[in-house]
């Protein structure tokens, strides 16, 4: 307190007094024993305002021994589910806790990782993930700004996440690995990954991709098979060396049928091999039959025919049948496509069939056309045929924009032949390929298209397309442009499904590492996102022993459900939506793989690496004792005092303001009692 403050407490206290002794004593006629306790309470009021006025400030120092922070991380993977490995992590956390000197020099608190850090030391060695670097770098944001020390208790295998050796170069804090699990290193071949597609089609080949590495000394040699669905495709063998110890495996596999088929790719153990868990690995693979039926209907034969299936079947998912207008109409249920070439009468039963179906139609007129039939057959488009034909040159549309045609090319390409007369167009449609004849523009359409999303139609007024096609390959040597020209047209004929409101997004097939889940996004009517519906994922397995409904929650715009518990296994689900008679159905499968088993040794080398990147040391369990001795011994770590000092000013104490009114009430009271005013 400063002298001046003192000073001025004084003051008070003495101009308390006097004014106190002049109204009791002086200024009052009546004395006594009353006249004093009077006098003790104005004084006692009178102090107390004169102190709130002055508000002396006081200072307090606190004292505070400030520990160090150990931080005890706990490998809870299933690689080191054993008896023993439980024993040895269970054995170091309890002398961790016990010991007395570590209690007086830190604050301890021990924690369990796998695929997250979990602020508990409770194990269960279930984690199918381990991810080290995830670990630290929690760590690390929590404590970077306190000291602290990292004992890191694992056998040093991650199977997730970024490589921790490389991040511990980023690490603040000092981390002691402690290696748990067998050291030595042995003679190991392993399949490390496979790549295949999603999806394949059916009668088609997909391709794979497999990394096999090997851990070893010796040369070696082993055999790879490749099966599907428990029937092997295929077989090589490989041999490796201590030099040469990667090789990647490139094959195509058949698509055969249709179904998710595993993938199960597996490498002949070594002799004396330790670990053959990661010796094979499963993928899986959905092949789907996707394959377009297009039937042409003619009467006449023509080169045009032959041309149009091959460039059609250039895809292998599409198939081309050819049939006569006279073919029994049962055998047209499963067309998705027609082309009607150059239609007569005899066409009157076809083009019945396809109304009532409803069926896309590619229309192609020429020189055999009935120009009067086809005109009364339908109600798209009319022609004032003048029995006149004509070579008309094509001149390609740039503002068409239905799908990209700007790879199509039609330099030197011939006329193509066709009747003359005016061509009315009825219903909404956009010009593909336009008519010149001699250089002349005709402003008519020789390739068009017609219609909306559920009938769609096409119509090619003329004949011998097959020029086009022969054309092309003499331009560019392949047939290639004019067949993938004449693919998108088929595909956007084909293509009739309307616009759906409910769309989701998953895999067939998940691993136990990954992160299993369907997504799905929800429009209501106008086809605006609907962030308050309420859909439900229903699930079963295919043994119907596992049933759930999983509500789909909201996230960043879109709704998921997560399935990463899920045991493996095939499963069957539908999503829908509550209220609306809205829903979709699908298939996935879980398979059964343990990333944690694909290794046997633990990784001391990395963690010894990563204990030098922190300015630390590498551990094993027998050496415990020594990793305390350190630990106490290290100078960062020793505990610090501190004080903090509190400045507090009087007017903060309330209880001066409640002696003040506790003085005035009683003197108050003392006064009326007596009679005095």
């Amino acid at each position: 307190m400063q002298t001046g403050t003192l000073l001025l407490i004084i003051l008070s206290a003495i101009a308390s007094l006097a004014i106190v002794l002049y109204q009791y004593y002086y200024a009052s006629k009546s004395k006594g024993t009353t006249q004093g306790i009077l006098t003790f309470f104005r004084f006692l009021a009178l102090f107390g305002i004169f102190l709130l006025l002055i508000n002396p400030k006081f200072t307090k120092n606190e004292f505070v021994l400030e520990k160090s922070n150990l931080l005890v991380l706990l490998d809870n993977s299933s690689s080191l589910n054993s008896p023993d490995t439980r024993r040895q992590i269970e054995d170091i956390s309890q002398r961790l806790k016990a010991h007395g000197g570590l209690a007086e020099h830190f604050n301890s608190k021990s924690y369990s990782f796998g695929k997250f850090l979990n602020s508990t030391d409770s194990l269960t060695y279930s984690e199918k993930a381990t991810n080290i670097s995830k670990a630290l770098s929690t760590i690390n944001d929590i404590y970077s700004k306190s000291s602290a020390a990292v004992v890191l208790v694992t056998d040093g295998n991650q199977t997730l996440g970024e490589d921790y050796e490389f991040y511990g170069r980023q690490q603040d804090l000092p981390v002691y690995p402690v290696v748990l699990g067998d050291t030595t290193q042995y003679a190991d071949i392993r399949v490390d990954q496979l790549n295949t597609n999603r999806y394949a089609f059916l009668n088609n080949k997909f391709p794979l991709e497999v990394y096999v590495s090997y851990q070893g000394a010796e040369d070696i040699s082993s055999l790879l098979t490749v099966s599907v669905a428990g029937i092997i495709v295929y077989r090589e063998r490989i041999s490796l060396d201590n030099s040469a110890n990667t090789k990647i495996v490139s094959t195509l596999i058949d698509a055969s049928s249709v179904g998710v088929k595993e993938i199960k790719v597996k490498m002949e153990p070594l002799r004396n091999e330790r670990n053959i868990a990661n010796n094979e690995r499963v993928s899986a693979v959905e092949v789907v039959d996707e394959k377009t039926n297009i039937t042409i209907i003619s009467e006449v034969l023509h080169p045009d025919i032959g041309a149009l299936k091959k460039a059609i079947e250039s895809n292998e998912q599409r198939s081309v049948e050819i049939k006569r207008p006279n073919t029994p109409l049962a055998g047209l249920a499963d067309v998705d496509l027609f082309i009607l070439y150059q239609p007569r009468s005899s066409f009157r039963e076809i083009y019945k069939f396809i109304k009532d179906r409803g069926a896309s139609i590619f229309t192609i007129t020429g020189t055999k056309t009935d120009w009067n039939f086809l005109n009364s057959i339908q109600n798209s488009f009319e022609k004032n045929n003048y029995n006149q034909s004509e070579y008309v040159s094509p001149i390609l549309n740039p503002g068409f924009t239905v799908f990209d045609v700007s790879g199509f090319s039609i330099e030197d390409f011939p006329p193509l032949e066709a009747y003359l007369g005016e061509i009315l167009i009825t219903k909404s449609n956009e010009t593909v390929l336009g008519q010149e004849i001699k250089g002349v523009d005709l402003n008519e359409p020789l390739l068009c298209i017609i219609g909306n999303d559920k009938a769609k139609e096409a119509v090619l007024f003329g004949e011998n397309i097959w020029k086009w096609r022969a054309q092309s390959y003499r331009n560019h040597q392949e047939f290639k442009l004019f067949d993938e020209f004449i693919g998108k047209f088929m595909r956007y004929l084909s293509f009739n499904d309307p616009k759906s409101r409910l769309s989701l997004d998953y895999q067939n097939t998940y691993e136990g590492i990954s992160e299993a889940g369907i997504s799905a996004s929800y429009f209501d009517e106008t086809f605006v996102f609907d962030s308050n519906a309420s859909i439900t994922l229903s699930l079963k397995n295919k043994d119907n022993t596992i049933a759930r409904e999983i509500p789909m929650l909201l996230l960043n715009g879109y709704y998921n459900a997560d399935l990463s518990n899920l045991p493996a296994g095939q499963y069957s689900f539908t999503v829908s939506v509550e209220n609306e008679n809205v829903s979709k159905s699908g298939s996935f499968t879980m398979l059964d793989f343990d990333v944690e088993k694909q290794f046997y040794s633990s990784d001391y080398r990395k963690l010894e690496r990563l204990a030098y990147a922190t300015n630390a040391s590498l551990y094993y369990p027998s050496q415990l004792d020594q990793l305390i001795d350190n630990l106490l011994a290290d100078a960062q770590f020793v505990p610090t005092q501190k004080s903090n000092q509190n400045v507090v000013s009087l007017i903060d104490f309330r209880i001066l303001l409640a002696i003040i009114v506790m003085a005035l009430t009683t003197e108050w009271f003392i006064r009326k009692y007596n009679g005095l005013n």
